[in-house]
């Protein structure tokens, strides 16, 4: 289990998830629907993790690298997932000069790892090692699918909720024992969690990798002084929240947006001034880079 118990916080996080979502089946119909929304979150969550590649090197207007062209790219990435003995991802890169880099794809044998132009241009070889090891880890850890399903989730409450709004108004399901009352309050609450348990999973998420990665590089403070940098870069350079950007945010190693008026609890990731001490502990300290 790693230091700062990730893994159960995610376990829990997502029983809140799932919580919210068959709490909804129960009040609609009296709870004779609550399989029917059980099977809709597993269906969502499957074809969102099918495709969810395709969706975010699209989003991106990533294009495939070969070794000729990025080879720093693919020394690094080879050499990382030798290290693991794990299958080596697809390499994409990204025409935009805001710095970043994801990773996507359902499994290890099916995934891919994107760059910016941006950040190949921002940082030294050691600190992109630092963050394609950060990227490497959410592919080997099954970071893609764990989104992807509380994404599906979020969506399918969101949708519920719609749905629910207009049947309170309408007096709920009289003959089946609905609660019109219970349906409006769950109607507006619902997505409002979901959200939030959505994105606490998405943040956990970047700290396990930020760990693991650092772990399989040896390098903590190669990371540290790459978040640093990548801080200043999106700042300066921030992508234009459009829809399809807005989906593939939570996948990239530093929020992407403008973030200065953003809570904590809508951050899609954690605070990269906890980020840099977390890697500086593993390292024994604060250190010069």
């Amino acid at each position: 289990m790693h230091k700062h118990y990730n893994g159960l916080k995610t376990a829990l996080l997502f029983g809140g998830i799932w919580a919210v979502l068959l709490g909804m089946g129960a009040l609609v119909g009296g709870g004779r629907f609550i399989w029917l929304f059980a099977l809709i979150g597993v269906g969502t969550t499957f074809y969102g993790y099918w495709n969810s590649d395709k969706l975010a090197i699209k989003a991106m207007r990533a294009y495939p690298v070969t070794e000729a062209q990025q080879p720093q790219m693919h020394r690094i990435v080879r050499e990382l997932s030798q290290r693991a003995d794990q299958p080596m991802p697809k390499l994409f890169v990204s025409p935009t000069a805001a710095p970043n880099a994801f990773a996507t794809g359902r499994n290890p044998q099916n995934s891919a790892v994107c760059c910016t132009e941006g950040i190949l241009h921002l940082l030294d070889e050691r600190e992109l090692r630092g963050v394609l090891g950060h990227e490497l880890m959410h592919v080997y850890n099954r970071d893609i699918l764990t989104s992807s399903v509380a994404a599906a989730i979020a969506g399918v409450i969101t949708s519920v909720a719609q749905m629910m709004l207009w049947f309170s108004f309408l007096g709920g399901n009289r003959g089946g024992g609905g609660n019109p009352f219970a349906m409006l309050a769950m109607a507006l609450l619902a997505p409002f969690a979901a959200t939030v348990i959505q994105l606490a999973i998405s943040r956990t998420r970047e700290f396990d990798a930020d760990e693991d990665g650092a772990a399989l590089t040896g390098d903590p403070l190669a990371l540290a002084s790459a978040l640093r940098k990548l801080e200043q870069g999106t700042r300066a350079a921030p992508l234009k929240p459009e829809p399809a950007l807005q989906n593939a945010a939570h996948m990239m190693i530093a929020n992407p947006f403008r973030s200065g008026d953003v809570k904590s609890l809508f951050a899609t990731h954690p605070a990269m001034d906890e980020r840099i001490s977390r890697l500086e502990t593993m390292a024994g300290g604060p250190r010069r880079y």
